[in-house]
């Protein structure tokens, strides 16, 4: 008998699982990139309508949100390190019918960030070659419906190659900038901290408006919590990555956002979808304008395919649950391992909603999901490291506690058309989850056996 206790056949052999590889350094990368070190350049123009100038103090308020929430994540991560989505957080710490509507709210994130990205690369398109706008929306929601229907995903190498490029080019415009604004400076000191505060313009509600809608510069931070199984160190290096990736995100992004309102100051742009392309042209002339718009193209399209295949992933995690219909949306087709049901089905959502709303409209949209979940992850953390932990009670409230007012102040910011159709979708769900359940007299998700 084969006593040795690395072999296989014996029961002292280590069960084989996923190597720990990742540490510190490779977790912050994998973070930004994806989130992507130009998030606040296709937002730009969206966020100084809202807010009426005040980029940089939106974004730097969504980022203090941000990681009272990254913080609440990367404690949640620890508690299920497989687990790994704001839906199972809330549903095994406060209760399932709570997590069914997290993610119920997050199907309304994850099904506007392809649609959002399909707006936005269409408008881009249009600025290389004019075409009706319905034609390259239909065009870009095909392509990535048929990237993810034949399971074709970017490899960590090609992300970092790409998040490389983005960073040359955010460079690259930077330098502009600079050169820019020696040539051409703000007139008086007042215009220099215009973009942090316009006595004319500024009030509660304009900088919570465009807060609201900055915070989509840090969708994707949570990403860092499904590396659980990969990471050396795990408890530490998940909750210190996801801090410092919000953190790096939120300064680079005010960077770029204050150059960008020093060098346009008006509040009026040709477009408003792609107005970052029209500051770079006015920094660097138009090989500028041409760069950052086909950068930014090309990373939008990544991030569509991305996002739809990342809904589709979460319809079908639901579904396996039975909190959906698991007939329909648990289905994998076999030769490809995707859950082709689901990617059409978004598909079929994302050319629909890009033909009918705008991109500003789209993205408080997603926020309103978004938030929403924050807020559940927030609370999840705030009952199980608060109210069930006796042991951190002095400390254990003020982070989830703190993180959960933020984020429902910026919720509350939103716009009341995006809260209508946010609201509509909500109502949908509970009445989906009443019928599903007799009323909740029946239990939601796996213990279900409907459908």
């Amino acid at each position: 008998m084969n006593t040795d206790p690395a072999s296989p056949g014996s029961p002292s052999a280590p069960t084989p699982g996923l190597r720990r590889a990742l540490g510190l350094p490779a977790l912050v990368l994998y973070g930004i990139i994806l989130i992507q070190p130009t998030a606040p350049m296709p937002i730009f123009g969206a966020a100084v309508a809202e807010g009426q100038g005040h980029v940089v103090t939106a974004v730097l308020i969504g980022m203090i949100g941000m990681l009272f929430t990254a913080v609440s994540y990367g404690r949640m991560a620890n508690a299920y390190p497989t687990a790994g989505s704001a839906y199972a957080y809330v549903r095994h710490e406060i209760h399932p019918a709570a997590g069914y509507l997290v993610g119920w709210a997050i199907i309304f994130d994850y099904v506007m960030n392809p649609t959002i990205c399909a707006i936005w690369c269409a408008q881009a398109a249009q600025n290389i070659h004019h075409l009706h706008f319905g034609i390259y929306e239909t065009g870009f929601v095909l392509l990535f419906t048929a990237l993810n229907l034949r399971g074709i995903e970017t490899s960590a190498r090609l992300n970092a190659v790409m998040a490389a490029g983005l960073g040359v080019v955010i460079l690259l415009f930077l330098g502009a900038a600079v050169h820019y604004l020696q040539l051409h400076p703000p007139a008086g000191a007042a215009a220099w901290i215009r973009p942090f505060y316009d006595p004319q313009t500024c009030s509660v509600r304009t900088v919570g408006r465009g807060a609201a809608l900055a915070v989509l510069t840090y969708i994707g931070f949570d990403g860092i919590s499904t590396l659980s199984e990969e990471v050396r160190n795990p408890r530490r290096n998940i909750l210190l990555a996801t801090v410092l990736v919000c953190l790096l995100t939120g300064v680079l992004a005010a960077i770029q956002v204050y150059a960008g309102q020093l060098i346009w100051p008006e509040l009026k742009f040709p477009d408003v979808d792609t107005a970052f392309s029209d500051v770079a042209g006015r920094a660097g002339g138009r090989w500028l304008y041409h760069t950052v718009n086909a950068a930014l193209l090309l990373a939008t399209i990544g991030s569509g395919v991305g996002a739809q295949l990342g809904a589709g992933r979460l319809l079908y995690g639901m579904g396996r649950d039975n909190a959906i219909p698991r007939r329909f949306f648990a289905a994998v087709t076999p030769k490809t391992q995707i859950p082709a049901n689901n990617i059409l089905l978004v598909g079929a959502l994302t050319g629909v909603g890009a033909l009918v709303l705008t991109y500003g409209l789209g993205a408080e949209m997603l926020n309103f999901g978004a938030l929403l979940a924050f807020m559940g992850v927030n609370a999840a953390s705030f009952m199980r490291h608060f109210v069930r932990d006796s042991t951190n009670r002095r400390w254990g409230w003020f982070v989830p506690l703190a993180g959960f007012v933020v984020c429902l102040a910026l919720w509350l910011s939103l716009s009341w058309t995006a809260m209508i159709c946010g609201g509509i979708w909500l109502t949908t769900g509970i009445l989906y989850g009443t019928w599903r359940t007799r009323g909740f007299t029946k239990p939601l998700g796996e213990d279900s056996e409907a459908g």
